[in-house]
């Protein structure tokens, strides 16, 4: 099995991959290898394993070569399966998408379900909801997408020279985040300092929930006089231009 481990590694298939390609869960596929041997696997996901690997028999491993032919072949088959599982999301179609978005998409899918199937805690199910806070963030805030990187470059997935992003603002990003994860790991923060920090943080946003609220709330007023000023009693598609202008309006004379 370390040989096989190799292979995979070697290969560039993924633990998800292999999980999406043989129709197991992420752990199942933990557990095929840990077995000592792979004639232990079921039958049917031993085969489809084979089949990957462009082998008959489990005497073949030692003699696998990770080239490039092999490794064609295997995207190949591990492509063609994702985007069959995409197919298949019934209500949220992914053929507006291109053929590697489709694949990240159906990946990422796979394995929040995969994780959410294994978790019996909250956990993950808010780590979900928080993921989904965070996408809806870069709409807004694009500079936090420098997080994604940076935690891709420590779990090494990418090259940590990679900048796909603003290269100088990215960089900047990275160093100073380096150095706040430096010192959280060593503890080496006084406890004083990190509250009164956090405080601050707390402050901060809520001085922004205020200014949000103050201006849905100017915004509502606006509203209301440039109904009344028109004479209207609501908004529809045919009044929705000229109140809009009219709040722009109504919002000017107060500058």
């Amino acid at each position: 099995m370390t040989k096989l481990n190799e292979i995979l590694s070697e290969a560039g298939i993924s633990k998800v991959k292999l999980a999406k390609y043989l129709g197991v869960s992420r752990q199942m596929v933990y557990n095929y290898l840990d077995m000592d041997d792979i004639n232990a696997w079921p039958l049917e996901k031993k085969m489809k394993l084979f089949n990957l690997l462009q082998i008959k028999t489990s005497d073949e491993l030692d003699s696998i070569n990770v080239n490039n032919e092999l490794i064609k072949h295997i995207n190949s088959i591990l492509n063609d399966n994702n985007l069959g599982n995409a197919s298949e999301k019934g209500s949220i179609s992914f053929n507006s998408l291109n053929y590697n978005d489709q694949a990240i998409l159906n990946d990422i899918i796979f394995l929040l379900k995969d994780n959410l199937e294994d978790d019996d805690t909250p956990t993950t199910s808010i780590v979900c909801k928080y993921l989904y806070y965070f996408i809806q963030a870069i709409e807004t805030n694009p500079e936090v997408k420098y997080i994604l990187g940076y935690v891709a470059k420590t779990t090494g997935f990418i090259n940590p020279n990679e900048f796909l992003f603003e290269k100088d603002a990215q960089f900047d990003f990275e160093a100073i985040m380096f150095s706040a994860m430096t010192l959280f790991n060593n503890g080496s923060s006084n406890k004083d300092r990190l509250i009164e920090s956090h405080k601050r943080f707390v402050e901060k946003i809520q001085e922004k929930e205020e200014e949000k609220l103050s201006r849905t709330q100017e915004l509502n007023t606006a509203k209301i006089q440039a109904l009344k000023e028109l004479g209207y009693t609501e908004i529809n598609e045919e009044n929705n231009t000229e109140i809009l202008e009219k709040m722009a309006e109504i919002l000017s004379r107060k500058i």
